[in-house]
């Protein structure tokens, strides 16, 4: 079924926005964007500068004109509100498991022998599975998370926070991403996961490259180098499941190797991938995160140390900082079954939509002020790690981590200010900056 044959036929909007509008002023539209208000039909290149660099213009557009928009770049229906979001996150006659499954659907889309490597980590990965496979496989994972016991990692979060400031603190000036919103989760994980902590920059290197076939039209140098690193990165973690099986650790990557469900082990394919998305997962949107809080923070003014004071005022901030710029901004389902979705617009087994968290989490009908950072707010309920049964498994982890390092770095660092303005990167639906220039002195 194709969604935009379907287009000109839609239903008009059953839902009326005339309260949303009531509440402030009627959005402008945005220069870069054409928009057909009466079949809303949007086309806006993902990679436009100007909505890269702030997409909120945008999402408050929608949010005034059309909560529900056939994206033309994307080929797929849009939605935008937190209900919305929220309601169809949870939806299971959605998911992620492509229609006949991973390998066919991409085989479907031609010669695919350039990417064998990085497909074969991708068929077996929780992203990619619904039930039955996905439950069997989330409840190994799941298990080897809790067995960590997350909570008890601060001390070592802190404690590695304060080393990594240790290191630039004298200069007087860093760059934060590199200095340290990437090192503290790569380094994490990569000790959770039983490696040595200097693997890091190496795992966070085949992420990078791996991650980069999930955005908007990758070039075939993307492509290359994606399949280059996951070949590498499953290599790797083959050669230390070999060495563990023989002698294993209390780490999850042991707990990966031993696990048994139903009498049956993980395939070595589903090892190597659950340990990949493990390892990617786990710092991948920390990153973005954590360097889109710290300018959020600095962009407040004033002593930052305020937004960290106790316990309960660092958790509320790190979940306002989650909701007021998300690290991912779009998350894609498969339609299994004809059904009509929120806003009068009907699909059927082979459409896909998009759920757009960043302006979800802004969205004026879900939020009191949504564009003000309100550490604290009543209505704190923000989509950034998803919902339903693909809930984000590392969000206990990455909370810890934002909490406990953030807190550590405007501690130390209390007049921490950017050197220069930070600029996100080109790489829509990941929303994280290209760099962090800080100083303070």
């Amino acid at each position: 079924m194709d969604s935009g044959s379907r287009f000109d036929g839609v239903k008009s909007n059953p839902e009326s926005i005339t309260a949303s509008r009531s509440r402030r002023m009627s959005s402008q539209q945005p220069s870069y964007l054409r928009f057909d208000p009466a079949s809303r039909r949007l086309s806006l290149d993902p990679h436009e500068p100007a909505f890269v660099q702030d997409p909120y213009p945008l999402y408050a557009f929608l949010h005034d004109h059309a909560r529900a928009v056939f994206w033309e770049e994307y080929g797929m229906w849009c939605f935008c509100g937190f209900d919305e979001v929220n309601r169809l996150f949870r939806d299971r006659r959605l998911g992620r498991e492509r229609p006949g499954g991973y390998m066919a659907s991409v085989a479907a889309q031609g010669d695919r022998t350039h990417l064998a490597d990085f497909d074969r980590a991708e068929a077996s990965s929780l992203l990619e599975l619904e039930p039955p496979a996905h439950t069997r496989l989330r409840g190994l994972v799941n298990r080897a998370f809790v067995s960590r016991q997350i909570e008890r990692l601060r001390p070592s979060v802190e404690a590695l926070a304060h080393r990594l400031i240790d290191r630039f603190e004298a200069a007087g000036r860093a760059e934060l991403l590199a200095d340290f919103a990437t090192p503290l989760p790569a380094t994490i994980i990569a000790e959770m996961m039983g490696l040595p902590a200097e693997t890091g920059a190496q795992l966070v290197a085949w992420s990078n490259d791996m991650v980069r076939m999930y955005m908007h039209a990758p070039t075939q140098t993307d492509a290359a180098r994606a399949n280059a690193s996951a070949h590498a990165f499953a290599g790797f973690i083959r050669g230390q499941a070999r060495a563990l099986r023989s002698a294993p650790g209390d780490d999850l990557l042991s707990v990966l190797v031993s696990a048994q469900e139903g009498g049956g082990r993980l395939s070595e394919d589903e090892l190597v991938s659950s340990a990949i998305l493990i390892l990617n997962a786990g710092h991948e949107a920390t990153v973005h995160q954590t360097g889109n809080a710290v300018r959020t923070v600095l962009e407040q003014g004033g002593d930052p140390r305020r937004f960290f004071a106790t316990p309960g005022e660092t958790e509320a901030t790190v979940e306002e900082c989650l909701r007021f710029d998300a690290p991912l901004h779009m998350f894609t389902r498969h339609v299994y079954e004809p059904m009509e979705l929120p806003h009068g617009v009907a699909l059927g087994p082979g459409d896909q939509v998009a759920l757009l968290l960043g302006a979800a989490n802004r969205d004026p009908a879900g939020f009191a002020d949504p564009s003000a950072f309100r550490p604290g707010r009543a209505d704190q309920k923000n989509v950034s790690f998803g919902a339903g049964i693909h809930f984000c498994i590392g969000a206990p982890l990455a909370r810890l981590e934002l909490q406990a390092g953030l807190k550590v770095l405007f501690d130390r660092l209390p007049r921490l200010r950017l050197a220069q303005p930070a600029r996100l990167r080109d790489a829509y639906h990941f929303h994280g900056l290209e760099a962090l220039h800080v100083s303070w002195s």
